[in-house]
Formats: structure tokens, C-alpha cells, sequence
């Protein structure tokens, strides 16, 4: 099966600079792959000069939706821009799955009024790999939907449990409730209603996720509403952007701290690897009818070709068939919710 992946070049801080060449490693590392690249043709086709792959095409747009851009202008104006063409390829099947590192409200507005939702489904979500003690652990929603219903919050553990069945080949991963307590009684009354419809669900629940929970692995999938999910979601990122700022000050600090850094740097290197979150960039607006990936705007080479590997990856293993598949078996408890 070859997957081909609609590329919005033109999204994000840096452009065809960036998602340019990690399309070219993209397709140099899977022979099972095929690209469109979307955007600007001056600016993509001098960034090819040395591809002779036939896997690789290019798709003009002539219009750009800009980082700061509202939603509902780019829906209502940029019906020619580099987002807009690479959704409209998957909706047309002319691509499996788009990836952009564009404006995050745009592109979910965009991708919502494109491709539509899967059935029983109310809210798209976004879901993004978080790196924990034991591996890693998968979190939504992360910004997507800031008030949600209890039913939301059912929906979005159907579709990260799918997920992860998907890409990771488990029967039953762990689904938990990220909360204030462990306890039944803790959290408000929309997480505790949650809760109960997650336990009857017939989903591998494990109860309530403290905040530290996140990060010890206690589960696989991890529900909230968008407004805690990217409070969370920043948060941690602003934490070990915090340490890797002590760390590099502390090991500069002197001489001595200098000649430590030096034969401490094997240990950091591989501890740099196991945190960096360019190893895990690539979010997935899980929901829709189509596959669509949110990669970080400030995603370097590196990290945006991780986000390609996402996309092809969950239209390889048929991500959308397995939500919309475990969303019908749970649709008697989603109508008596």
C-alpha cells in the first residue's frame, strides 16, 4: 500500500525552508510513500533541485493562511490557500492524510468544515504523544475544545483507545481521566459523570490521572478538556525548557562544572533524546473524517519529518476504520448518556 501525505509547505515559522526538506527525508527513509507538496511553487520547486524522486509533487497554491489569521477569514477567503488544497486532497482521496505546521485554529476550522466528522462524533480533539517514565502515553484533548460535555470527554477516550489499538497494536491500552484526585469523589461534576460513562464503556478505564500521573505512565490514553489538556500541555513544556536552562548554566558555571559537562555528555545526550519533544512532534486532529496532523509551528527538519511518520503511520494501520468500527459499538451508551 502506498500512502500519500498532502503537505501544507507554506505553514508554520519557517516555511518551505523546513517542511520542504523533511519531505525529501521523508521519502528517502519509506519506500512506501508518496508526497504532495502544497504552497508557493517558486519558493518549493528551487528547494528540489537535487530530487529526482517520482515520488514527489507539487501543488500550487497562491494564497497563504497566516499564523495570526482568524479561523473563519481563512475559511471564508482563503479558499486557495496551501492549507485549504492540502485538505481538500484528502477529502477528494487524492491524498490518505495532510500534515501542517500552520495556524491551529484554522486548521482545525478548516479541516472541520472539509472533511466533516466521523459518525458519533460531536468534537474533533487533539491528540498528541506526551513521553513518560515507562514510554509514552497519548493526551487529549490539547486545545481543541475548551468546554466539553461528559458524552465529549466518552468520545475522546473511544478515539484514543482506537488510536493507540491502531499504531500500537494493543488490544485494550489503558484509558484514565486526568483529575485532582485519584478518588471517585474528586473533580467536578462533568469529570465525575465521565468517569462512570468510561467505566461502562467496556474501554480498558483505569480511573482517575493525577497531574504527576501524566509522566509516571499511569495510563495510555489520558482524557481532559482542551482548556486543562494545554494548560498541562504548556506547562510541562515550559518545565524542561526551565531545566535544560539550569543545566546548561550550572555545567557552565566554572572550570570544574565545564570538565564535568564533558564527561557527563554521554549521559546527556541520550537523556536529551529520551525528552526532546521533537521526538514526539506531530498532533493528531482525531474525529474527522480524514486524517489530518497538527505539527508544532516552530518544528525544525527533524521534527516536522516525525509528524510525516505520524500521518503515514495512521493510514497505514487504518486509524479512522477503528474509531469509526469502536464508535458503533458504543453507540447505545453514547445515545443514553
Amino acid at each position: 500500500m502506498t500512502v500519500t501525505v498532502a503537505i501544507d509547505c507554506m505553514g508554520g515559522d519557517h516555511g518551505p525552508e523546513v517542511t520542504v526538506p523533511a519531505a525529501l527525508v521523508f521519502v528517502q527513509r519509506h519506500d512506501d510513500v508518496r508526497v504532495v507538496l502544497v504552497g508557493l511553487e517558486d519558493r518549493i520547486r528551487p528547494l528540489l533541485a537535487h530530487a529526482d524522486s517520482d515520488r514527489i509533487v507539487v501543488r500550487h497554491a497562491c494564497e497563504v493562511v497566516a499564523m495570526d489569521e482568524s479561523p473563519a477569514l481563512a475559511i471564508r477567503t482563503k479558499k486557495n490557500s496551501s492549507m485549504r488544497i492540502a485538505i481538500d486532497l484528502v477529502k477528494l482521496g487524492e491524498a490518505d492524510a495532510c500534515v501542517s505546521a500552520g495556524n491551529t485554529g484554522a486548521l482545525m476550522a478548516i479541516s472541520r468544515f472539509v472533511l466533516k466528522m466521523l459518525p458519533g462524533i460531536d468534537r474533533p480533539a487533539i491528540c498528541a504523544i506526551l513521553p513518560t517514565a515507562i514510554g509514552h502515553t497519548h493526551v487529549l484533548d490539547l486545545g481543541a475544545n475548551v468546554d466539553c460535555s461528559p458524552e465529549h470527554l466518552l468520545q475522546f477516550g473511544i478515539m484514543g483507545a482506537s488510536l493507540v489499538s491502531a499504531i500500537e497494536h494493543k488490544d485494550r491500552p489503558t484509558v484514565g481521566i486526568l483529575n485532582i484526585g485519584e478518588e471517585d469523589i474528586k473533580g467536578n461534576d462533568v469529570v465525575k459523570r465521565a468517569a462512570e460513562l468510561l467505566k461502562e464503556s467496556g474501554l480498558n478505564f483505569v480511573g482517575n490521572i493525577e497531574g504527576d500521573g501524566l509522566y509516571k505512565g499511569d495510563a495510555e490514553v489520558v482524557v481532559c478538556d482542551g482548556f486543562v489538556g494545554n494548560v498541562a500541555l504548556k506547562a510541562s513544556e515550559g518545565l524542561a525548557q526551565m531545566l535544560a536552562t539550569f543545566l546548561r548554566q550550572e555545567f557552565s558555571r566554572n572550570i570544574l562544572t565545564k570538565l564535568v559537562a564533558l564527561i557527563a555528555m554521554p549521559v546527556l545526550k541520550k537523556f536529551k533524546k529520551r525528552v526532546d519533544p521533537r521526538g514526539y512532534n506531530g498532533a493528531t486532529l482525531l474525529g474527522l473524517k480524514g486524517i489530518v496532523v497538527k505539527s508544532h509551528g516552530s518544528a525544525d527538519v527533524f521534527s516536522f519529518a516525525n509528524a510525516l511518520d505520524r500521518a503515514a503511520e495512521e493510514a497505514r494501520t487504518g486509524v479512522l476504520a477503528r474509531i469509526t468500527e469502536r464508535v458503533a459499538l458504543q453507540q447505545p451508551l453514547l445515545e443514553s448518556a
